[in-house]
């Protein structure tokens, strides 16, 4: 029986989340499936899916998405904000600090030590996740079918993210016309809602609600950008970032693997606010830090800032880029879900549209284990074609078996690999 938290409860889950949120999308959709569906009861398992499917085809950070969605469907468009900010404002904060020790001091060998401890706990969240996923996501062959074929597509012959969405929403919209007995994914209509106190059913998609949707995400989005423009002139450091990243949030299909080669080139070669070791040392602290792999980005404005500040200080500079960057690639979320989620939530029960998003759901169990994979080789080899990391593989065994075994929470196995990976530097 799904139950209805009150608003205090759901900001004490959101916040909790934003601290906890490690192992990119894979993780980030672990922890809400387990705490939002199996744990708290507050959304049903197959309305998480559903929303899932959706937030899949959209640019921008899914699992941020996904956490917007869900708290829409709670508490309507507070909950969404509450959601959505409060998902990205503690890896905000912690990214600025590290950002501010690296530019600062360099590398710090006991901050090091936490991050290596951290990627093992990771790693089994995300194994976790991926048999979790898949247990709910895959019923029959073509469930599996479809997920074994997005992996290999991603993972053998490197094809790009939406080609395999794409192909999977195809395939189930064929099959659920000319196959269903075949294509019986879990439908976005097999539970009766969000939970009791489920918001998304008093919302009409209507002409007069996209348009203020539309207004006000919009001038949110584009404000700072503007008083960047005529407080520094449009080939200020300020300016060029917003309309960079702005862009950027147009099409970053696939989530932040699949950007940053576009970005890294720009940033690095074409806009010179970094460069290409600052840029991968950026992606460690966005690989061990909460919150979505796309941070990186605002350690790519931060460093923008601090090496070309104009006539501001080099520190003001560079939390304003900072702060630029994240705000024109998180504000777009917020107005694709308000503006699509209610048309998706009014087509739950389309029989041939829950066919094509139960596809779409089973690829992404494939594209979550792609990241799994990958994220587990370059956390045991963290040198290209080097040794084993012994610790990292018995850590991420023993954390693996806590979880799954012992069903731990894996907020304290988290904190514990960070434990380990401290008195293992020492």
């Amino acid at each position: 029986m799904m139950v209805a938290p009150t608003f205090r409860e759901a900001l004490r889950f959101w916040l909790k989340l934003g601290f906890t949120s490690f192992g990119g999308p894979a993780g980030q959709i672990a922890i809400m499936q387990q705490e939002l569906v199996e744990k708290k009861k507050w959304i049903a398992s197959e309305r998480l899916l559903h929303a899932l499917n959706y937030c899949m085809l959209l640019p921008g950070p899914e699992a941020q998405q996904l956490a917007i969605y869900c708290g829409w469907l709670l508490h309507g468009t507070r909950g969404g904000i509450a959601a959505g900010v409060l998902f990205v404002l503690p890896s905000v904060v912690i990214l600025w600090g590290l950002s501010l020790v690296y530019v600062t001091w360099g590398a710090v060998p006991w901050v090091a030590g936490i991050f290596h401890g951290l990627k093992p706990a990771v790693m089994a969240v995300v194994a976790a996740a991926v048999l979790r996923l898949g247990r709910k996501a895959l019923k029959g062959r073509a469930g599996w079918g479809i997920a074994a074929a997005a992996f290999g597509l991603i993972f053998f012959l490197n094809e790009p993210f939406p080609l395999s969405i794409a192909a999977a929403a195809y395939a189930g919209f064929l099959g659920g016309k000319y196959w269903p007995e075949h294509f019986g994914f879990p439908g976005g209509h097999g539970a009766s809602g969000a939970g009791a106190g489920d918001h998304a059913a008093a919302v009409r998609p209507t002409w007069a609600r996209a348009l203020r949707v539309v207004g006000g995400c919009g001038t949110l989005w584009v404000a700072p950008i503007l008083v960047a423009g005529f407080w520094q002139g449009w080939d200020g450091v300020l300016a060029r970032e917003g309309i960079f990243f702005s862009q950027a949030a147009m099409v970053t299909f696939g989530g932040a693997y699949a950007v940053l080669p576009y970005v890294g080139q720009q940033a690095v070669d074409h806009h010179h606010w970094l460069t290409a070791p600052q840029m991968l040392d950026g992606l460690a602290f966005a690989e061990t830090t909460p919150g979505p792999l796309i941070m990186v980005l605002q350690f790519v404005g931060f460093l923008g800032g601090w090496n070309q500040p104009g006539a501001l200080p080099p520190l003001l500079a560079a939390t304003l880029g900072a702060a630029m960057t994240t705000w024109t690639t998180f504000v777009p979320c917020f107005l694709w879900i308000f503006l699509g989620a209610p048309h998706i939530e009014r087509l739950r029960g389309v029989r041939l549209l829950n066919a094509a998003l139960g596809a779409v759901t089973a690829a992404v169990v494939g594209v979550v284990l792609n990241l799994a994979v990958w994220f587990g080789l370059h956390a045991l080899h963290p040198a290209a074609g080097g040794n084993v990391d012994w610790f990292v593989a018995a850590v991420a065994l023993a954390a693996f078996v806590a979880l799954y075994r012992f069903k731990l929470n894996p907020i304290a196995v988290i904190a514990a690999g960070g434990v380990l990976g401290l008195v293992w530097s020492w």
